[in-house]
Parts: C-alpha cells; sequence; structure tokens
C-alpha cells in the first residue's frame, strides 16, 4: 500500500500516541468503524492512558479537555469535521479564558478534519480554520505534507497548553508532498521554509502548498527562481522570516485557499506594504462567496502563466 497523506500522519500520530502516558485520546469512533477515514486507525494507548470512543456531542467534548488539563491530564479530542467545532464555541472561548489564567501544565489538542473538498451540504462547507483561532485567541496548525506534518504533530500534539490542529480532507488520499529533509521551520512552528530563490517569493497559506509547489515548479520553466513558504500557524505575530526573504526577491506571490472573509495572509501583505519589502505583491485566494451554498468541487487553482506575467511588472 502506497503512502498517503492520511496514512502517515495517521502512522504520527500513532507512535505519539502510544510513547506518551496519562493521555486520553477521545472522539466519535475513533477505533471503530471508519476511524475517521483512518485518521485514528489503530491507536493504542500508552502507560496509564485511554482511548475512548464517546457519543456524538461536541459542545460536552470540548469541555472535557478542559476538565482534563484542570486535573493534569492531557487529552486529544479527534474530531470527525471542524464545521462542529461551532457547538463548542462556547468552551473554546470562555471556559479556556479561566483554564488559561490556571497555567495549565498539561496538553490539550482538539484536532479535527477541514471540509475543502467541495460543497457537502451546510454543516460541511467553513474551511475558515483561522476564523476559529483568532476568535478563541489560539493557534491552530494546518498540515498540508510530509514534512510539517512530522514538525507540527512532533511539537504540538501533546505539550503544555491548548491548540488546534486541522488536517485536510481533500487530500486524504493524495500522495503527500516531500521536500527531501529542505523543510526548516521557525523556532514557534508557524512559518516553513522549503526552497530558496532569487526572483520571487512565494508564501502559503490554509492547505494550498500543493498549488504553492505546483507553481514554484511552473515559474522555474519561466525562468523565475522563487522561495517558497507554507504558513502553518493561524495566528503569527513574527513575519521577519518571510519578509527578510522578499526583501531580497522584492516580489510577493500570496496564495490562500481558505474560506474566511478575513485571512491570516491578508496579515502578511499588510506586514510587507508597510516595510515596504515588495515592489509587486500578486494575490491568488479563493473567495468566500462563490458557490458557497450549492453542490461544487470547491477547487483552488492558480493560473501559473498569468503569476508569471504579473511578476514581470512592477506593482
Amino acid at each position: 500500500m502506497s503512502l498517503t497523506y492520511i496514512s502517515h500522519i495517521n502512522a504520527l500520530i500513532r507512535a505519539r500516541v502510544e510513547r506518551t502516558p496519562k493521555l486520553v485520546c477521545y472522539g466519535q469512533n475513533i477505533t471503530a468503524g471508519s476511524c475517521l477515514s483512518g485518521l485514528t486507525r489503530d491507536l493504542k494507548p500508552g502507560p496509564d492512558s485511554r482511548v475512548i470512543n464517546t457519543q456524538n456531542s461536541e459542545y460536552t467534548l470540548i469541555g472535557l479537555g478542559f476538565g482534563l488539563m484542570m486535573r493534569g491530564v492531557s487529552g486529544i479530542y479527534f474530531m470527525k469535521q471542524q464545521d462542529f467545532l461551532l457547538f463548542g464555541l462556547d468552551h473554546l472561548v470562555n471556559t479556556w479564558n479561566v483554564v488559561r489564567t490556571l497555567n495549565p501544565s498539561a496538553s490539550y489538542t482538539a484536532l479535527s478534519i477541514v471540509v475543502d473538498s467541495g460543497y457537502e451540504g451546510p454543516q460541511s462547507r467553513l474551511n475558515n480554520f483561522a476564523d476559529f483561532c483568532s476568535m478563541a485567541r489560539v493557534q491552530g496548525y494546518a498540515i498540508t505534507n510530509h514534512d510539517d506534518a512530522a514538525i507540527v504533530l512532533d511539537r504540538h500534539l501533546v505539550a503544555p497548553g491548548f491548540r488546534l490542529i486541522g488536517v485536510s480532507q481533500r487530500l486524504f488520499r493524495e500522495t503527500p508532498l516531500h521536500f527531501d529533509g529542505a523543510a526548516a521551520a521557525d523556532p514557534a512552528g508557524t512559518v516553513v521554509r522549503y526552497a530558496g530563490g532569487t526572483d520571487a517569493t512565494i508564501v502559503c497559506f490554509n492547505f494550498s502548498l500543493p498549488q504553492g509547489a505546483g507553481l514554484h515548479r511552473a515559474l522555474a520553466t519561466s525562468r523565475i527562481s522563487a522561495s517558497l513558504f507554507s504558513a502553518p500557524g493561524m495566528l503569527i505575530d513574527d513575519w521577519s522570516a518571510i519578509l527578510a526573504d522578499v526583501g531580497r526577491t522584492r516580489r510577493l506571490v500570496i496564495l490562500d485557499d481558505s474560506r474566511s472573509s478575513h485571512k491570516t495572509s491578508q496579515q502578511l501583505e499588510l506586514a510587507a506594504r508597510r516595510a515596504g519589502a515588495a515592489d509587486t505583491i500578486v494575490v491568488r485566494e479563493r473567495s468566500a462567496a462563490d458557490q458557497v451554498f450549492a453542490p461544487n468541487a470547491d477547487t483552488f487553482t492558480v493560473d501559473a502563466a498569468g503569476v508569471a506575467r504579473e511578476l514581470g511588472r512592477k506593482a
């Protein structure tokens, strides 16, 4: 069986769970039925740990993780669909505002599947990961490839404090991108650099790295050497690594496939303009209004030839 995005993430999760003591993993059907399309298949608890299949009650389950934290017990809540975080927003915002003042030493991670594969009904179409993080002022991490999966899950799946982690439904059966050890993350794990270039800087947000990698290859055929970054972090305060690169190339390309009207990528664009780092800024994003309430493939395509033309002229 060939390695897929979901099987790679599953293997990393299983390895971390098995070696972590005093950890409670829970969620609906996480070790039964589909195991969330294979995301949680074959989970085995470590020492003094538990793996629990629960009822479908998101409000209670979001709060359970905070209760465990307050008792010094680490937890991972595996959620089959990130849209259902809406049911737990009170806990996500208000309960966490109380718990965080206690400086808990335990870990709590809510790991969910982001429906970014097309319209699947009114409860399956948000793809607004950053909005949840902004509302709760809690960090989130999007997993897009072989390398950032290892970075995010190793650093953040079980670590003191609370965070959200999202995986892409669209990429489940795809072969995960692998950059042959070239991936280098900042200390916070919110920005990852995959390649260096001299003519442009490509930065990918949400789950758009596959499109960014394709654009990187296409620009090379047009003799445009580009740096390639992704921003797995949903809340980013330090853009210095990217701005330093943009300061060299003077041309910034932003890709963002989220559905939000208030995108994390807009903060980078503002920071670049304020710093005067770029002569040309090219943005490709998904509109929050396009085909929202009708069945559609919800694809995010990037016209490489169009981007190359825009990079060839000054802003």
